[in-house]
Protein backbone atom coordinates (compact mmCIF):
# COMPACT_ATOMS: atom_id res chain seq x y z
CA UNK A 1 0.00 0.00 0.00
CA UNK A 2 1.33 3.45 -0.91
CA UNK A 3 1.24 5.87 2.01
CA UNK A 4 0.22 9.47 1.60
CA UNK A 5 2.94 12.14 2.01
CA UNK A 6 1.38 13.08 5.36
CA UNK A 7 1.50 9.47 6.60
CA UNK A 8 5.11 9.09 5.41
CA UNK A 9 6.08 12.26 7.26
CA UNK A 10 4.49 10.88 10.43
CA UNK A 11 6.63 7.73 10.25
CA UNK A 12 9.83 9.68 9.59
CA UNK A 13 9.83 11.77 12.75
CA UNK A 14 10.24 9.35 15.68
CA UNK A 15 12.53 10.38 18.52
CA UNK A 16 13.97 8.78 21.61
CA UNK A 17 11.71 9.13 24.68
CA UNK A 18 12.75 11.16 27.68
CA UNK A 19 13.35 9.45 31.02
CA UNK A 20 10.02 10.82 32.26
CA UNK A 21 8.20 9.43 29.22
CA UNK A 22 9.75 6.00 29.73
CA UNK A 23 8.81 6.04 33.42
CA UNK A 24 5.17 6.63 32.47
CA UNK A 25 4.85 3.49 30.31
CA UNK A 26 2.80 1.07 32.45
CA UNK A 27 3.79 -2.28 30.91
CA UNK A 28 7.50 -1.65 31.32
CA UNK A 29 7.03 -1.64 35.08
CA UNK A 30 5.89 -5.30 35.15
CA UNK A 31 9.03 -6.59 33.40
CA UNK A 32 12.20 -7.87 35.10
CA UNK A 33 15.00 -5.30 35.05
CA UNK A 34 17.07 -6.80 32.22
CA UNK A 35 14.02 -7.32 29.99
CA UNK A 36 12.73 -3.85 30.84
CA UNK A 37 15.98 -2.21 29.78
CA UNK A 38 16.05 -4.08 26.45
CA UNK A 39 12.40 -3.24 25.74
CA UNK A 40 12.80 0.41 26.74
CA UNK A 41 15.67 0.74 24.27
CA UNK A 42 13.22 -0.12 21.46
CA UNK A 43 10.64 2.52 22.40
CA UNK A 44 10.28 5.52 20.10
CA UNK A 45 7.86 8.42 20.38
CA UNK A 46 6.31 10.89 17.96
CA UNK A 47 4.66 14.25 18.57
CA UNK A 48 1.39 14.52 16.66
CA UNK A 49 -0.93 17.44 16.07
CA UNK A 50 -4.67 17.55 16.56
CA UNK A 51 -6.43 15.92 13.61
CA UNK A 52 -3.49 13.73 12.58
CA UNK A 53 -4.09 10.00 12.23
CA UNK A 54 -1.82 7.56 14.02
CA UNK A 55 -3.57 4.51 12.51
CA UNK A 56 -5.58 4.31 9.33
CA UNK A 57 -7.91 1.57 8.19
CA UNK A 58 -6.10 -0.79 5.82
CA UNK A 59 -2.59 0.41 6.69
CA UNK A 60 0.02 -2.14 7.80
CA UNK A 61 0.51 -2.26 11.58
CA UNK A 62 4.23 -1.87 12.26
CA UNK A 63 4.14 -0.92 15.97
CA UNK A 64 2.29 -1.54 19.20
CA UNK A 65 1.22 1.94 20.30
CA UNK A 66 0.47 3.89 23.44
CA UNK A 67 -0.48 7.41 24.50
CA UNK A 68 2.27 9.09 26.52
CA UNK A 69 0.36 12.34 26.75
CA UNK A 70 -2.80 13.57 25.05
CA UNK A 71 -6.10 12.15 23.83
CA UNK A 72 -6.87 9.98 20.79
CA UNK A 73 -10.07 8.57 19.31
CA UNK A 74 -10.40 5.07 17.86
CA UNK A 75 -13.18 4.92 15.27
CA UNK A 76 -14.34 3.42 11.99
CA UNK A 77 -16.39 4.86 9.13
CA UNK A 78 -19.77 3.22 8.64
CA UNK A 79 -21.19 2.62 5.13
CA UNK A 80 -23.39 5.71 5.55
CA UNK A 81 -20.28 7.84 6.12
CA UNK A 82 -20.96 8.51 9.80
CA UNK A 83 -17.97 7.56 12.00
CA UNK A 84 -18.51 4.99 14.74
CA UNK A 85 -16.39 5.64 17.84
CA UNK A 86 -14.98 2.54 19.52
CA UNK A 87 -12.95 4.13 22.31
CA UNK A 88 -11.29 7.23 23.65
CA UNK A 89 -7.58 6.76 24.38
CA UNK A 90 -6.23 9.07 27.10
CA UNK A 91 -2.73 9.25 28.57
CA UNK A 92 -1.44 5.84 29.67
CA UNK A 93 -3.55 3.85 27.19
CA UNK A 94 -1.82 1.25 25.00
CA UNK A 95 -3.73 -0.14 22.05
CA UNK A 96 -3.59 -2.17 18.81
CA UNK A 97 -2.31 -5.31 20.56
CA UNK A 98 -4.89 -7.48 18.77
CA UNK A 99 -3.90 -6.12 15.37
CA UNK A 100 -0.17 -6.50 16.07
CA UNK A 101 -0.67 -9.98 17.52
CA UNK A 102 -2.33 -11.13 14.27
CA UNK A 103 0.03 -9.09 12.08
CA UNK A 104 -2.90 -7.74 10.11
CA UNK A 105 -3.71 -4.25 8.75
CA UNK A 106 -5.61 -1.83 10.97
CA UNK A 107 -9.39 -2.21 10.85
CA UNK A 108 -9.96 1.19 12.41
CA UNK A 109 -8.69 4.76 12.44
CA UNK A 110 -6.97 6.43 15.40
CA UNK A 111 -6.95 10.23 15.36
CA UNK A 112 -5.57 12.82 17.75
CA UNK A 113 -8.24 15.01 19.38
CA UNK A 114 -5.51 17.31 20.68
CA UNK A 115 -1.75 17.68 20.32
CA UNK A 116 -0.41 14.41 21.72
CA UNK A 117 2.69 12.29 22.25
CA UNK A 118 2.45 8.67 21.09
CA UNK A 119 4.95 5.89 21.84
CA UNK A 120 5.48 2.57 20.12
CA UNK A 121 7.60 -0.55 19.90
CA UNK A 122 8.11 -2.50 16.65
CA UNK A 123 5.88 -5.48 15.94
CA UNK A 124 8.88 -7.82 16.04
CA UNK A 125 9.82 -6.54 19.51
CA UNK A 126 6.24 -7.08 20.67
CA UNK A 127 6.33 -10.71 19.49
CA UNK A 128 9.78 -11.28 20.98
CA UNK A 129 8.46 -10.14 24.37
CA UNK A 130 5.48 -12.47 24.00
CA UNK A 131 7.85 -15.37 23.23
CA UNK A 132 10.21 -14.78 26.16
CA UNK A 133 8.43 -12.88 28.95
CA UNK A 134 5.70 -14.42 31.09
CA UNK A 135 5.08 -11.03 32.70
CA UNK A 136 4.50 -9.40 29.33
CA UNK A 137 2.19 -12.25 28.30
CA UNK A 138 0.05 -11.71 31.37
CA UNK A 139 -0.11 -7.98 30.72
CA UNK A 140 -1.23 -8.44 27.11
CA UNK A 141 -3.77 -11.13 28.06
CA UNK A 142 -5.31 -8.76 30.59
CA UNK A 143 -5.34 -5.98 28.00
CA UNK A 144 -7.18 -8.19 25.49
CA UNK A 145 -9.72 -9.30 28.10
CA UNK A 146 -10.44 -5.75 29.24
CA UNK A 147 -10.57 -4.53 25.62
CA UNK A 148 -13.30 -7.06 24.84
CA UNK A 149 -15.37 -5.75 27.74
CA UNK A 150 -14.73 -2.18 26.58
CA UNK A 151 -16.05 -2.84 23.07
CA UNK A 152 -19.13 -4.64 24.39
CA UNK A 153 -19.82 -1.63 26.59
CA UNK A 154 -19.32 0.67 23.58
CA UNK A 155 -22.07 -1.15 21.69
CA UNK A 156 -24.38 -0.75 24.68
CA UNK A 157 -23.61 2.98 24.85
CA UNK A 158 -24.49 3.40 21.16
CA UNK A 159 -27.96 1.97 21.85
CA UNK A 160 -28.73 4.24 24.81
CA UNK A 161 -31.30 6.96 24.21
CA UNK A 162 -30.56 8.92 27.39
CA UNK A 163 -27.85 11.53 26.85
CA UNK A 164 -26.95 11.46 30.56
CA UNK A 165 -26.48 7.68 30.50
CA UNK A 166 -24.33 7.85 27.36
CA UNK A 167 -22.08 10.51 28.88
CA UNK A 168 -21.87 8.64 32.20
CA UNK A 169 -20.84 5.36 30.56
CA UNK A 170 -18.41 7.10 28.21
CA UNK A 171 -16.68 8.71 31.18
CA UNK A 172 -16.48 5.32 32.90
CA UNK A 173 -14.69 3.93 29.86
CA UNK A 174 -12.13 6.75 29.98
CA UNK A 175 -11.51 6.14 33.69
CA UNK A 176 -10.76 2.44 33.14
CA UNK A 177 -8.04 1.58 35.72
CA UNK A 178 -6.46 -1.21 33.62
CA UNK A 179 -6.64 0.14 30.08
CA UNK A 180 -6.01 3.76 31.11
CA UNK A 181 -3.84 3.63 34.26
CA UNK A 182 -2.50 7.13 33.75
CA UNK A 183 -5.80 8.98 34.22
CA UNK A 184 -6.24 8.85 38.00
CA UNK A 185 -9.28 10.63 39.45
CA UNK A 186 -9.14 13.68 37.20
CA UNK A 187 -9.47 13.46 33.43
CA UNK A 188 -8.09 16.43 31.55
CA UNK A 189 -10.61 16.73 28.77
CA UNK A 190 -12.52 19.56 27.14
CA UNK A 191 -16.26 19.25 26.72
CA UNK A 192 -15.73 19.58 22.97
CA UNK A 193 -13.40 16.56 23.05
CA UNK A 194 -15.86 14.54 25.11
CA UNK A 195 -18.60 15.46 22.63
CA UNK A 196 -16.49 14.00 19.80
CA UNK A 197 -16.12 10.74 21.71
CA UNK A 198 -19.79 10.46 22.70
CA UNK A 199 -21.04 11.53 19.27
CA UNK A 200 -23.23 14.37 20.53
CA UNK A 201 -23.14 18.16 20.43
CA UNK A 202 -21.09 20.05 22.99
CA UNK A 203 -24.25 21.68 24.32
CA UNK A 204 -25.97 18.32 24.94
CA UNK A 205 -22.85 16.96 26.64
CA UNK A 206 -22.62 20.06 28.85
CA UNK A 207 -26.25 19.64 29.93
CA UNK A 208 -25.63 15.99 30.77
CA UNK A 209 -22.51 16.84 32.78
CA UNK A 210 -24.49 19.37 34.80
CA UNK A 211 -27.07 16.67 35.62
CA UNK A 212 -24.37 14.21 36.67
CA UNK A 213 -22.67 16.87 38.78
CA UNK A 214 -25.97 17.64 40.52
CA UNK A 215 -26.23 13.93 41.30
CA UNK A 216 -22.80 14.21 43.00
CA UNK A 217 -21.24 11.67 40.65
CA UNK A 218 -18.61 14.03 39.27
CA UNK A 219 -17.23 17.52 39.66
CA UNK A 220 -16.47 19.82 36.76
CA UNK A 221 -13.10 21.51 37.05
CA UNK A 222 -11.21 23.90 34.84
CA UNK A 223 -10.04 21.84 31.88
CA UNK A 224 -11.27 18.52 33.19
CA UNK A 225 -13.65 16.26 35.08
CA UNK A 226 -13.12 14.77 38.54
CA UNK A 227 -15.02 11.56 39.19
CA UNK A 228 -16.52 11.35 42.67
CA UNK A 229 -18.39 8.06 42.30
CA UNK A 230 -17.20 5.76 39.50
CA UNK A 231 -19.60 2.96 40.45
CA UNK A 232 -22.43 5.49 40.50
CA UNK A 233 -21.58 6.58 36.96
CA UNK A 234 -21.41 2.94 35.85
CA UNK A 235 -24.91 2.21 37.14
CA UNK A 236 -26.51 5.62 36.57
CA UNK A 237 -30.01 5.51 35.15
CA UNK A 238 -31.94 8.53 33.90
CA UNK A 239 -35.14 6.70 34.90
CA UNK A 240 -34.46 4.86 38.19
CA UNK A 241 -38.07 3.75 38.50
CA UNK A 242 -37.73 1.74 35.29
Amino acid sequence: MTLSPKAQALLLRPRLPTATEVAGIPWLRVLPLATRERAAAEVRVIDIARGEQVCRHGREATHWLGVVNGLLKMSSDRPDGVPMTFAGLPSGAWFSEGTVLKREPYRYNVEALRNSVVAGIPTDTFHDLLDHSIEFNRYVMQQLNERLGQFIAAREIDRMTSVEERVARSLCALFHPVLHPGVGQVLRIKQEELAYLVGLSRQRVNEALQVLQAAKLLQLEYGGVRVLDLDGLRTYSANPAA
